[in-house]
């Protein structure tokens, strides 16, 4: 196993050095969404607790963003947490909720990024949901690329938000259900998403050889690309991800043409 380990320090830079020659110069993504998923499993499987799998992928962070600058990406949207992991015994959802407040402190200390909390923040502790406020606002006048952290977040909850933060605003504005009715379309909804104004994701990362959506970004995914990768995400590469963006890159995209 040790040099198998040594023949990967070896060839690994070598290979994405290839890969990164080998990229597309255009039709890159612009918005990518990242499920890092997996946590739980990698430490089970290198015999440690399951914080220690939290950590370890919180620590993955930080390389991930730092790949996506490289390639010029815009928007990262990053799925930290779901409303269903809320469920979790509290032994377990305490010290995940630390680590990600942490892990979002620390991105927000790099004064590298515009830090923007998207999710359900009336589902998760105060403190919890201060701390994500607060990096948001430390970052706001920040000059780069924008990151999106989904905490207490879930497909659903996010459109049930966005229907009814509209009939609040059509409410206001002396609308009746029936006017509201007559007019509503697709856009308006969209108004009113957890990450409204920004463009829809081009890609979808998902990691540890799941292939399902899992109620990640439903609405804004309609025409993404999505891409599986065996990996979890603690182990998830640089080289990795570039072979995501090449993938992707390579695409033939069609929309249903």
């Amino acid at each position: 196993m040790d040099w198998k380990r040594g023949a990967r320090r070896v060839l690994y830079p070598a290979y994405e050095a290839r890969v990164l020659r080998r990229m597309p110069v255009e039709g890159l993504p612009q918005h990518v969404g990242v499920m890092l998923d997996g946590n739980r499993r990698w430490a089970k499987a290198v015999g440690r607790d399951t914080a220690h799998g939290h950590r370890a992928g919180a620590a993955n962070i930080e390389p991930l963003l730092g790949w996506c600058d490289e390639v010029g990406i815009e928007v990262v949207t990053l799925w930290l947490l779901s409303t269903d992991n809320l469920n979790r015994p509290e032994r377990e959802l305490a010290p995940l909720l630390d680590i990600i407040g942490e892990a979002v402190e620390s991105l927000a200390d790099q004064q590298r990024w515009r830090i923007h909390p998207v999710g359900a923040l009336d589902l998760l502790p105060a403190a919890t949901a201060e701390q994500l406020k607060a990096a948001a606002e430390r970052t706001r006048d920040v000059d780069g690329m924008l990151v999106n952290v989904a905490v207490g977040y879930g497909g659903r909850r996010e459109i049930a938000d966005a229907v009814r933060s509209l009939l609040h605003e059509s409410a206001a504005k002396g609308m009746s259900l029936e006017d509201l009715a007559t007019v509503i379309d697709v856009e308006h909804i969209a108004e009113h998403l957890y990450t409204k104004g920004q463009p829809d994701p081009d890609l979808v990362i998902r990691t540890s050889g799941e292939q399902r959506l899992g109620g990640f970004l439903l609405w804004q995914s309609a025409k993404s690309e999505f891409y599986f990768c065996e990996a979890y995400w603690p182990d998830f590469r640089r080289v990795d991800f570039l072979r995501a963006i090449r993938a992707y890159a390579l695409r033939e995209r069609r929309f249903g043409s």
